[in-house]
């Protein structure tokens, strides 16, 4: 038998794991004669009730654990790796590849490149497939993983093989079609590049998809973020208002198609279509839920509906003025000022100084706040008048970390702009909050989390 790699990281106290008298520091083998290759496979065989597990130990002796338990029941056990495998990398050499498009010098990690299938369950990610083999697929139906989240970009064969740069990415509807006969729920996205996925592509691409709606629940429709580090790569040209607008129209068609039909909306265009077309926001409803939020679908509509409806209900009290300033991508920077004008309108003590950080570190067509570097923030904000608190949205930042993309930390920033730093979680409320309950008076308690009001 195979030696085990599967190392217990922690056990939950009065579990079924800890009562079997597991510890930490072994590695799980096989349950019921069954060897582990990752955490799916361990989360669908522990879920018996009348368990065998062999573990191996640190002197390399093996030793099987006896354990009866309810069916379903949890055992308590995390690991050292979370996925229990080697992740895969990306396969593709996709001609819109965001990493591909960054400078030398960042840290190692930015440049893996991540097209995990299993990721797509644990995390969220959207993935190609194109690293799935028939018995991978097969594995995913019998265990009823789902959803699934899938980067399609094209359903032309062709096309997708060309964009992809992947001979082998071309069977994209079969695969989609195996996953839709299985009953399985999915969600999908395409990047999209001027003048080779648009127009008459996209629209056929929306429309073989559609025919898997309702499993496949969504659509994202996202375009393609251009950094100024394109050299030697296929050339691609930056969408205009004009365009936009044509591809707002293929969605809205197909919108209306699926409305009618389903109820729903089913293809969604991210925030930034809107904004090139100089066109509002749609409503609420239009966004079914806002399943394709994390894909930047619905993000500002949500914001500043959640922001008008805490607004509405903060309660005026006397303060001393006060200022403090705020500092965003120019795809938020007009909604922020939307918002900060009203605030000041309800709270006129309050001056808010808002700035629109250009992004000079990736090009001034990545738009986004969550592309911000503390390098750019402390260039364009030096001598600026700040106030008593610098806010920042908290995507700036790695996860669950003080660190900015280019591994400037938040104090490097303060110490540089001599100004507190607070950050701000993503709704609308936490906006209203933070202005309304200023924590900077806290020693520099900054993190992603703090709560201390």
């Amino acid at each position: 038998m195979s030696k085990a790699t599967h190392m217990i990281a922690t056990i939950t106290p009065d579990s079924p794991a800890e009562r079997a008298g597991m510890v930490p520091g072994e590695n799980i083998v096989a349950i019921n004669g069954h060897e582990l290759k990752d955490i799916f496979d361990y989360h669908y065989y522990s879920d018996d009730e009348h368990l065998e597990i062999l573990v191996q130990l640190a002197d390399e002796c093996n030793k099987t654990y006896v354990i009866d338990k309810d069916l379903g029941e949890d055992l308590g056990i995390t690991f050292e790796n979370g996925l229990m495998d080697n992740y895969r990398s990306c396969h593709n050499k996709c001609m819109f590849c965001f990493i591909d498009q960054m400078p030398k010098g960042m840290r190692e990690t930015l440049y893996f490149k991540d097209d995990d299938t299993r990721l797509s369950f644990l995390q969220g990610n959207y993935v190609t497939l194109t690293n799935m083999k028939d018995a991978d697929l097969q594995r995913v139906i019998d265990y009823h993983l789902a959803p699934i989240n899938i980067s399609v970009h094209a359903t032309n064969p062709e096309l997708r093989c060309r964009m992809l740069h992947n001979r082998f990415a071309g069977d994209i509807l079969e695969k989609i079609k195996k996953i839709h006969d299985a009953g399985l729920e999915m969600n999908s996205q395409v990047v999209l590049c001027k003048g080779i996925n648009d127009g008459a592509e996209l629209d056929r691409t929306i429309g073989e998809l559609f025919q898997f709606h309702p499993l496949m629940e969504s659509l994202s429709i996202v375009p393609v973020g251009l950094t100024k580090y394109r050299e030697g790569l296929q050339p691609l040209e930056p969408f205009e208002r004009d365009d936009a607008r044509a591809v707002l129209e293929i969605i809205e068609k197909w919108q209306k198609r699926s409305f009618d039909a389903y109820g729903d909306h089913f293809v969604q265009a991210s925030d930034e279509w809107y904004l090139l077309a100089e066109l509002p926001l749609p409503e609420a409803e239009r966004y079914d839920g806002y399943i394709q939020l994390e894909n930047g679908v619905g993000m500002l509509r949500l914001l500043l509906d959640e922001f008008n409806e805490a607004l509405a209900h903060a309660h005026k009290f006397m303060w001393k003025k006060r200022e403090v300033s705020m500092a965003t991508g120019k795809l938020a920077a007009p909604f922020i000022e939307q918002m900060s004008r009203k605030f000041e309108a309800k709270f006129p003590k309050v001056k808010i100084h808002n700035y629109t950080i250009t992004n000079n570190f990736f090009g001034e067509r990545i738009t986004v706040s969550g592309l911000i570097t503390g390098t750019d923030l402390m260039d364009q904000l030096k001598g600026q008048e700040l106030g008593s608190v610098l806010y920042l949205p908290s995507n700036m930042l790695r996860m669950g970390e003080n660190v900015f993309l280019d591994d400037v930390t938040v104090e490097q920033v303060e110490d540089s702009l001599q100004v507190p730093i607070d950050i701000v979680k993503s709704s609308g409320g936490d906006f209203v909050d933070a202005l309304l309950h200023p924590r900077h008076d806290t020693k520099r308690n900054n993190i992603i989390g703090k709560t201390e009001s």
